[in-house]
């Protein structure tokens, strides 16, 4: 009986989480801070992290900091960005040809979504995977880690459009605002594993 169990362990799907973050650090350090936090939590969760596949700024930082920790990474990056923002040594890594390429794989390998601090290829990012989930092509769990407040700015003009009748209110029940990051990492895992059930 514990063969069979081990055997059904093993065939668990592997979680993957996308991080979607600045491929700047910003100008504060708890951003910093947060990104290495992510990285932590999510190799620690035994889950994969897929990001965009540079080595530079918070998404560099998130991506080593899971690799340290022995956790699986996948990085999708267009060529072209190669040469700009780098190539993370040590992790999977997969070369696509444009940007568009890439953030349609990085939303198809991932279960689920943590946002961090960013600029606006975050933002294009979150607004095609909550656009997405408006459209029912997936319902995968968004939490944004709200570092220092970052993302209230974001959450008022969602809830404005709401308010103003072009969002629907249910759009609320994807979209998780997160002060911590091992606990937005166990509340996606909770998440998905209830999902799977």
């Amino acid at each position: 009986m514990s063969k069979s169990n081990k055997g059904d362990a093993s065939m668990a799907k592997l979680r993957s989480i996308g991080v979607f973050c600045g491929s700047r650090l910003g100008e504060r350090e708890s951003y910093q801070d947060a990104a290495e936090a992510v990285g932590r939590a999510i190799a620690r969760a035994g889950a994969r992290l897929v990001y965009g596949g540079g080595d530079v700024g918070l998404m560099g930082v998130a991506a080593s900091s899971a690799a340290a920790e022995r956790g699986q990474v996948l990085g999708i990056i267009p060529g072209f960005l190669i040469a700009r923002e780098g190539q993370l040594e040590g992790v999977d890594i997969r070369i696509v040809e444009t940007m568009s390429e890439r953030k349609v794989q990085l939303i198809d390998e991932s279960d689920a979504f943590i946002i961090l601090p960013g600029g606006t290829g975050t933002l294009e990012e979150v607004f095609d995977v909550i656009s997405r989930q408006q459209l029912d092509l997936h319902d995968k769990p968004v939490a944004f880690l709200n570092v220092d407040g970052f993302w209230d700015p974001l959450v008022a003009l969602i809830r404005h459009t709401v308010e103003q009748g072009f969002t629907p209110p249910s759009l609320a029940a994807h979209i998780a605002l997160e002060a911590d990051a091992e606990r937005a990492v166990r509340d996606i895992m909770a998440t998905l594993d209830k999902a799977a059930t």
